[in-house]
């Protein structure tokens, strides 16, 4: 059983961007944004496709399901299926920072001017947070994709 650990926070400058080793484009959509499970469908640089289901988030840790799918039946899903608009955004992944997954997400269309570093980690670990790391929003539901799908950061 999958389980997500992970803290998400506001950039304070762009000093990150000498950190980056590689970068993907996303689009991502939703099935279903119910706050007990989310369905989410992924599409990495036009051609890795994801599904994704993930429970109810309960302090920094939820449920999480993810399965790979062929790009075309992502990209089906995005156009016809998914809750619209869809999420854009580049996912830039930062190397030689421990423990765990750090990356940055730039979004793009609607949700233009948001830029957020997500760190995942496992149960147990500790992170010193870089000077360029600003406010920690992992509670303020607003900055939640499927939150942000449906009131993008254009309309705050």
């Amino acid at each position: 059983m999958g389980v997500e650990i992970e803290r998400k926070f506001l950039l304070a400058d762009s000093a990150w961007q000498q950190e980056v080793t590689h970068t993907l484009h996303l689009r991502q959509g939703f099935l279903s944004t119910d706050r007990e499970r989310v369905v989410r469908v992924r599409l990495i640089d036009g051609e890795s496709g994801f599904l994704t289901v993930k429970g109810r988030r309960v302090e920094h840790r939820r449920f999480e399901f993810e399965y790979p799918i062929p790009g075309d039946d992502a990209a089906f899903m995005l156009d016809h299926l998914c809750i619209q608009p869809v999420i854009a955004k580049r996912r830039h992944v930062l190397g030689g920072r421990t423990p765990g997954e750090w990356i940055v997400d730039e979004f793009e269309a609607e949700n233009e001017g948001l830029i957020v570093c997500e760190v995942e980690y496992q149960e147990g670990d500790t992170f010193e947070l870089p000077a360029w790391m600003g406010e920690d929003v992992s509670y303020d539901d607003r900055y939640a994709n499927s939150s942000l799908q449906r009131t993008p950061f254009t309309t705050w």
